[in-house]
């Protein structure tokens, strides 16, 4: 027989050993998200407005635009990684369960990888012009 003190039971995080990390990780990337979305809102309205191309690409070079598009697509998508997991663990069985783990975390990191990819191919096209 096993005597655990509140203490222990708290520092062992819980069955999965990880629900208390999982949370925080949650409440932050949704903290910094929300703090993000103003400034992704303004450079995304900012880009819509450009007339052409070239002035798009030219607005894209610079840092601020860049970073705020890249950093708010990557910490959005793996706080929908993480909270879908979530969600497919709660409502999913067995191979179902393990095919939608597989689904939204390659979604995920496509988005992740197209969006990085298009903010460097835009940088390099703008080295070019």
């Amino acid at each position: 027989m096993r005597y655990i003190t509140p203490r222990k039971a708290a520092v062992g995080l819980g069955a999965s050993h990880t629900g208390t990390e999982h949370h925080w990780w949650m409440t932050v990337s949704s903290a910094a998200l929300a703090l993000l979305t103003p400034s992704f809102l303004m450079v995304v309205g900012t880009a819509l407005q450009l007339p052409g191309r070239t002035e798009i690409l030219a607005y894209f070079s610079h840092p601020y635009p860049a970073i705020v598009i890249a950093a708010y697509m990557t910490l959005g998508m793996l706080h929908f990684i993480k909270g879908t997991r979530i969600l497919i663990d709660d409502y999913l069985q067995h191979t179902a369960r393990k095919v939608g783990l597989v689904v939204a975390a390659v979604f995920g990191w496509a988005v992740i990888a197209t969006t990085l990819f298009a903010m460097a191919r835009m940088l390099l096209a703008t080295a070019q012009i």
